[in-house]
């Protein structure tokens, strides 16, 4: 019985180093596994090498719906799902897959990811409250995160219907229009 509980630990200590290595903040990890708060610190200090950062998490779903952050959130949630019905892992591990594989696709586009990995860890929070949900673009078919309210008959994405200022600045993010 002693070396599972052993083997549990282990598991948990790698899920938190993972996620600290991600940039998660101490709030996930503390919500995400059974470590004790002390050692999450300690273990925090030891891998990021300085102290986690301090204060609230975002907690309101209106970054989301703002154009740029809708991209990027979008598709975090959608390879989310994917793997979410594809594989057979743990919730927090979904999480962690599907932000490896977010920053390697932003990362192959060129762009700066805006999605941290709370961001990304609250983001399905969100989905799973019914806080937001994914919705279907009437002209491109594509699934984007929206509030459950939105009238998804006429529903149109920021990629089919950018803002008129969309991608004129060299903001971390942007897309190149060309």
């Amino acid at each position: 019985m002693r070396a599972k509980s052993l083997l549990s630990e282990a598991k948990q200590i790698e899920t938190a180093v993972t996620l600290i290595n991600l940039g998660a903040r101490l709030q996930v990890l503390e919500s995400e596994t059974d470590l004790s708060y002390e050692r999450l610190l300690r273990l925090y200090k030891e891998v990021a090498g300085k102290s986690p950062s301090k204060g609230q998490l975002p907690f309101s779903t209106d970054w989301f719906m703002t154009w740029q952050p809708n991209i990027h959130a979008s598709l975090f949630l959608n390879i989310h799902e994917y793997l979410n019905k594809a594989a057979e892992i743990d919730e927090i591990q979904t999480v962690i897959k599907a932000y490896q594989l977010y920053l390697e696709q932003t990362q192959t586009q060129g762009l700066e990811p805006l999605l941290s990995v709370t961001r990304a860890w609250r983001l399905v929070k969100f989905i799973d409250n019914g806080m937001l949900t994914l919705t279907k673009c009437s002209k491109c078919g594509g699934h984007y995160v929206t509030h459950p309210h939105e009238i998804s008959r006429h529903f149109v994405c920021g990629l089919c219907n950018p803002p008129a200022r969309a991608g004129k600045g060299k903001t971390a993010g942007a897309l190149h229009m060309h």
